[in-house]
């Protein structure tokens, strides 16, 4: 059975930062394509940021240079540190693992697996 499980988010100023971790249990995803993905309300699911299982990172560009995706695989944790925080980046933020369409830090893209979500709001 596997879980994702978001934290990490919270209410920060304009030009604050955070770090979202997303821990996976019961899959293999040092193996696999995981990322964050993002959805305001009333907006499309916007890919954030992936990350493969050579650690290679991709980032959507309403986030590069903002934001740093990284994955501990002995803690099966994926992290996404995002500083210069600015107001569109409110939103939910969710982790995912196993892409099978699509381009893989798109919002179109479709992915195995999901977390809950956690909320980040910027003022």
């Amino acid at each position: 059975h596997v879980q994702l499980v978001e934290s990490g988010g919270g209410s920060v100023q304009a030009g604050g930062s955070l770090r979202l971790s997303c821990v996976i249990s019961g899959h293999r995803y040092s193996r696999n394509v995981v990322g964050w993905f993002r959805q305001a309300p009333g907006k499309e699911r916007e890919g954030v940021a992936v990350i493969d299982r050579y650690g290679r990172a991709s980032y959507a560009d309403s986030v590069k240079g903002r934001s740093t995706i990284s994955k501990d695989n002995a803690k099966n944790t994926l992290y996404l540190q995002m500083k210069s925080l600015e107001p569109e980046d409110t939103a939910m933020y969710y982790c995912a693992a196993d892409p099978f369409r699509g381009n893989y830090c798109s919002g179109d893209s479709e992915y195995s697996y999901w977390g809950q979500g956690t909320q980040v709001t910027v003022s």
